[in-house]
């Protein structure tokens, strides 16, 4: 029986103060998020992402629904019960009002089980992340690259490289802090807008990395990206721990091979039956 004990708030706001880095990565189904719970993955998003690794979208994120988020977020759930589960608000969900987004918010809470959701955007989020809040429900941020509008931002690029776009996020990061988020994901800002901002965020904010560099309080990882499962392309920030996509395709392969040659399947890979019990069998077919 699992013992784990499933980490909350306190104990990220803890691991910060003592200088722990919090580890997150993410899943979209069952199998992967009980291995990374047996890991001992702090938190697990279940990101929009799955728009592109999972579905394989052109457009990304974008036609990722609500309905998708959720029935992944119930297969994280199951396999990961000790575990903090992240869910993404997809692209249309909290844009329009806040009354829209707290609505969709609390459906999201209840219905996937997560123990927080994220949100992408700056200051113009404020309103939404204030009613969410209050809702009772945990938030999290989004700044630099937000995949959801990387159309407006000029495709999947570095964000801040510029001291007044850089200027611009710190300042979006102070105002999510101040409408109330628990944490923010710093998506492939350089590494010293990141040191910035989690040295200005002190103990109210917990600062994520992805692509951003080592100075925030933990780092995200696509869990496609690390082991080699979204054939498209490897993104710098990714780095590869075991190439399970060449293995599975391998594997693939010379089954195809096996199957055709007539090596798969051998006796061990099929069942079968008793003579007697077939000879009984072949009479009350009226067989010979």
């Amino acid at each position: 029986m699992d013992t784990r004990k499933k980490k909350g708030l306190l104990d990220f706001r803890r691991m910060k103060e003592e200088g722990e880095k919090l580890t997150w990565l993410t899943a979209y189904d069952y199998p992967t998020a009980t291995f990374e719970e047996q890991a001992g993955i702090d938190m697990i998003l279940v990101g929009d992402s799955m728009g592109n690794t999972v579905y394989g979208y052109q457009s990304g994120t974008l036609p990722v629904t609500m309905d998708m988020c959720i029935v992944h977020c119930q297969a994280v759930r199951r396999g990961a019960p000790n575990t903090f589960v992240m869910g993404d608000m997809p692209f249309g969900s909290y844009q329009t009002t806040p009354d829209d987004a707290v609505r969709n918010a609390v459906r999201f809470f209840k219905e996937a089980e997560v123990d927080a959701v994220k949100l992408e955007g700056g200051r113009e989020m404020a309103d939404r992340i204030v009613g969410i809040v209050a809702a009772g429900i945990p938030v999290m941020g989004h700044l630099g690259l937000t995949p959801q509008s990387a159309g407006a931002q000029g495709g999947f690029r570095v964000q801040g490289k510029g001291a007044l776009q850089a200027k611009k996020i710190y300042d979006d990061a102070q105002a999510l802090i101040d409408a109330g988020v628990f944490a923010i994901l710093l998506e492939m800002v350089p590494d010293r807008l990141c040191q910035l901002i989690t040295e200005m965020a002190g103990q109210d904010c917990i600062i994520i990395s992805l692509g951003s560099g080592p100075h925030a309080d933990g780092q995200l990882l696509i869990y496609h990206d690390m082991f080699g499962l979204y054939p498209k392309f490897k993104p710098r920030m990714a780095k590869v721990y075991g190439n399970a996509g060449e293995v599975i395709l391998e594997g693939l392969k010379s089954y195809a091979s096996e199957v055709m040659d007539g090596a798969f399947p051998q006796p061990e890979n099929w069942f079968g039956m008793a003579d007697g019990e077939y000879d009984e069998l072949v009479k009350l077919l009226g067989k010979k």
